[in-house]
């Protein structure tokens, strides 16, 4: 899995896991992509920030601090959709 990809897909599922607390299946697959990135992209210092228009994701990859901007538009995708199904949005 490609590193972009990966942080991606982490920052959707914390968002989910954050938001929803009680949600065993989130919490485990957050840990799961967190896992990704710190085994297979030996990412280190993960630090999740936002603001008004977007999500930063730093972190530390072979000794360098660096940062990615994610929409945040498009990272909430996945938790407005779970809050719409009816089944899963109590």
């Amino acid at each position: 899995m490609k590193i972009e990809t990966a942080l991606f897909d982490y920052l959707q599922i914390k968002v989910v896991a954050d938001t929803r607390p009680d949600d065993t299946a989130a919490q485990q697959t957050a840990d799961f992509f967190r896992s990704i990135l710190e085994q297979d992209h030996q990412l280190e210092a993960l630090d999740v920030t936002q603001d008004d228009t977007m999500y930063h994701i730093k972190y530390t990859a072979a000794g360098k601090t660096k940062m990615r901007m994610y929409d945040r538009e498009s990272v909430e995708v996945m938790l407005v959709a779970i809050e719409r199904e009816p089944r899963y949005g109590q």
